[in-house]
């Protein structure tokens, strides 16, 4: 296979000359050729948008670091042609490195992209620079073993792509690690998120409209919510992992460092997203100092949630809300199982009581119950097995409420 080395083609790596051009001409070179790896030596390699081309992978060495310029003209976006309107911000599309189009790329090494929290005063909350990875309508992509670090906006952005493995991949600070974002007509395809380590300001993982979705053994620290999956996604496994808080870098636009839910499930969070939340397997995970557990919400009529099973489930530290299925819709949710069970809650929090007068319709994230242990509102058909609930101090409402659940299955 071609190896290139972008030491070859004039980068230097000091952390003072600016080496975009000459590392998008290493790229362009190995891309004329057929295809190979674009090799960084161990150096810190300052740039602005580096611009990936099909069958062309980037191999960061131990040592290496490609850090984000603070410069914010020297970044580029996805266009409109690919389906970003021209009334949206085209800079909250802009990216250090940045595929549109591509295929059979690999982001791999030991090396690291620090995005150098670069800011962008006329961005989103007056603060979101450019993402550090974005891949828009490609395929056949691997990010592997690399550190990414003090993004601008999210690490890595997935847009209407398939085939996705992120892989060893440890992310630290800076909004969303990784985010992936379809379209109903054209969703994200086989996304997996394996043996990751997230120490993140906002979601984990978060996104909507993806099919064959895994994320399996990571570690997901927050200040924001582990995982938040806020439109339809169908067939979907979070198995294995471990979520904590409170997060180790602060939330930026509220300064908060408290985790929120460990995964919450909410179509129609804060836009449009018509289509289904079906199919998706929790199993195995533990949790520690989050504000609710697990959260499934059904707010709006143009979402269906159907299908998820919770299996063995270990949290303690819950210190906000009790673990809920809603549906605030025409419609019911249907099967829902929860299997095996472990909750223990604290309630850090001052918790109002008089929420059991009347419990409010969701908003965006995880908020105090009329039960302290689970609560469940218009599903059809749910089963509640083997499932135990404790709460470290005492509390004056009931451990749980089920309101207008059709068919109740409990032991």
């Amino acid at each position: 296979m071609l190896k290139i080395n972008v030491n070859d083609f004039g980068a230097v790596g000091n952390g003072k000359v600016l080496d975009t051009n000459a590392i998008n001409k290493a790229i362009d070179a190995c891309s004329r050729k057929g295809g190979g790896i674009v090799i960084f030596p161990p150096g810190r390699y300052l740039c602005g948008t580096i611009i990936l081309k099909s069958h062309v992978s980037l191999f960061l060495e131990a040592g290496s670091q490609l850090v984000g310029t603070p410069d914010l003209s020297r970044y580029k976006n996805c266009c409109s042609k690919h389906g970003i309107s021209k009334s949206q911000n085209s800079a909250w599309y802009n990216a250090l490195v940045l595929g549109v189009g591509v295929e059979n790329i690999s982001i791999l090494g030991d090396g690291t992209i620090n995005g150098q929290k670069v800011f962008n005063p006329d961005g989103e909350e007056h603060m979101r620079g450019p993402h550090t990875i974005l891949f828009l309508e490609s395929k056949n992509l691997c990010i592997k073993n690399i550190s990414i670090m003090d993004s601008g906006n999210y690490a890595i952005m997935i847009m209407k792509s398939d085939n996705i493995e992120i892989k060893n991949v440890k992310i630290t600070g800076g909004w969303d690690g990784v985010h992936f974002r379809g379209r109903i007509e054209k969703t994200c395809r086989n996304i997996s998120i394996i043996d990751c380590h997230f120490y993140t300001g906002d979601d984990s993982i978060a996104g909507c409209y993806a099919e064959n979705l895994l994320i399996r053994n990571c570690i997901l620290n927050s200040s924001c919510n582990g995982i938040r999956i806020i439109g339809p996604v169908f067939r979907g496994i979070i198995q294995n992992c471990l979520f904590f808080g409170p997060g180790r870098y602060e939330h930026r636009t509220s300064g908060r460092y408290n985790m929120l839910s460990g995964i919450i499930l909410q179509p129609g969070a804060w836009m449009p997203c018509e289509g289904t939340l079906e199919d998706i397997f929790i199993s195995d995970n533990t949790m520690q100092n989050v504000a609710s557990p697990i959260t499934i919400w059904q707010k709006v009529n143009e979402n269906i949630v159907k299908n998820i099973t919770v299996n063995r489930l270990t949290a303690y530290g819950v210190y906000r809300a009790a673990a809920s299925v809603e549906s605030w819709t025409n419609s019911p949710i249907e099967n829902i199982d929860f299997n095996d069970i472990f909750i223990q809650y604290t309630y850090s929090e001052r918790i109002n009581h008089k929420v059991a007068e009347g419990v409010l319709a969701p908003h965006v994230d995880a908020r105090p119950l009329p039960s302290w242990g689970f609560y469940a509102k218009n599903i059809r058909k749910m089963f509640f097995w083997n499932v135990r609930l404790k709460s470290l101090k005492r509390d004056k409402r009931p451990v749980e409420i089920f309101d207008n659940v059709v068919k109740l299955s409990k032991k």
